[in-house]
């Protein structure tokens, strides 16, 4: 090629123009703010288009079909509550004996993952289904009126375990389900939050490379159940992981592989403060201040079990993996 005819590209600007596979479109009806839409979003555009997805029943399903209308430009299908990972098994046996490569995706919230389709789930990984199965947490039953599920945080507001005078909200801890299914000894199992794009492309990206069951939580903020703006969404996910209350890790055949370090690790208050759920913890009673010491613990125990403490300035730790352009490019 003659030099005087070579013309520079950059690759940010080709970035920016090339089309972006979207398998969940505009025009569904989630709440403003809501992060398990942006969550779904983000994973369908890191899987592509080559895939079908077992949705159970729950916000996510609800919001983008109400008949006769749909979000989705991939196959999907309805499950139950209960029975996403059955499904998504099924499905994936049919593709399997037709000889096609078309990669199986599992959806569901935190209620028909930690609870009612537990069984299921955890028969799909036991079987070794060729499975992606993507959990979207915002830690309570949203959809059916802001019930706590085994995934709400200890001391949270609910409907079902208000605050009072014999206890400060929830009273049990929020079941470590990335543990539990990682002791099934499936290849991968990781958690990721809505607050970081990139390393939540990255994790999917992983997962689709994989030959069998794999398993990501993604922590999904739900403004109406957490009491918080809509504006604020990324904000507040952002702090769940800054302060160590919910720990970005990956595991591989149950070993810790790999983590995102908090470089500036911030206090516990400062994410419980910003959410409605948690407001009476702020109260001038001894029982609060207890439930904030022990959260704080909490918190300190992750960062130190999972050694989350960042060492300076890192482009991949949770200050430098901040925000991310189209295209997967990182912003400062």
């Amino acid at each position: 090629m003659n030099n005087e005819t070579t013309k520079t590209v950059s690759i940010e600007e080709l970035r920016r123009k090339q089309p972006r596979f979207q398998g969940i479109t505009s025009g569904h009806r989630a709440c403003l703010g809501c992060g398990e839409a942006l969550a779904a979003r983000l994973v369908t555009e890191a899987a592509g288009p080559d895939v079908m997805i077992a949705n159970a029943t729950g916000c996510l399903e609800i919001f983008t079909t109400p008949w006769p209308e749909s979000s989705w430009r991939v196959p999907w299908m309805h499950s139950l509550f209960e029975n996403a990972g059955a499904i998504a098994a099924g499905m994936e046996s049919a593709m399997k004996a037709q000889g096609k490569t078309t990669k199986v995706l599992s959806f569901a919230g935190d209620g028909g993952t930690f609870d009612i389709g537990f069984q299921a789930l955890s028969g799909m990984m036991e079987r070794g289904h060729n499975v992606l199965y993507v959990c979207y947490d915002n830690e309570a039953y949203m959809n059916t009126g802001i019930q706590r599920s085994s995934s709400t945080p200890h001391a949270a507001r609910t409907t079902t375990s208000p605050p009072g005078r014999e206890r400060m909200g929830k009273r049990h801890l929020k079941k470590d389900i990335v543990s539990i299914v990682a002791a099934h000894h499936i290849p991968y199992a990781a958690t990721t939050s809505v607050a970081y794009p990139v390393d939540l492309r990255r994790k999917v990206r992983r997962a689709m490379e994989i030959e069998g069951p794999t398993f990501i939580q993604i922590h999904s903020p739900c403004p109406l159940g957490w009491g918080h703006d809509g504006a604020e969404t990324l904000d507040v996910a952002r702090m769940a992981v800054e302060c160590g209350l919910y720990p970005v890790i990956e595991l591989e055949r149950g070993k810790l592989t790999g983590l995102l370090p908090i470089r500036e690790p911030r206090p516990v208050s400062d994410y419980l403060k910003v959410q409605q759920r948690f407001r009476h913890l702020f109260q001038d009673h001894h029982k609060a201040r207890e439930e904030l010491e022990h959260l704080q613990a909490l918190a300190d125990y992750n960062i130190e079990t999972f050694q989350l403490s960042g060492h300076g300035a890192d482009d991949q730790d949770t200050s430098g993996l901040n925000e991310a352009r189209r295209g997967g490019v990182r912003s400062a």
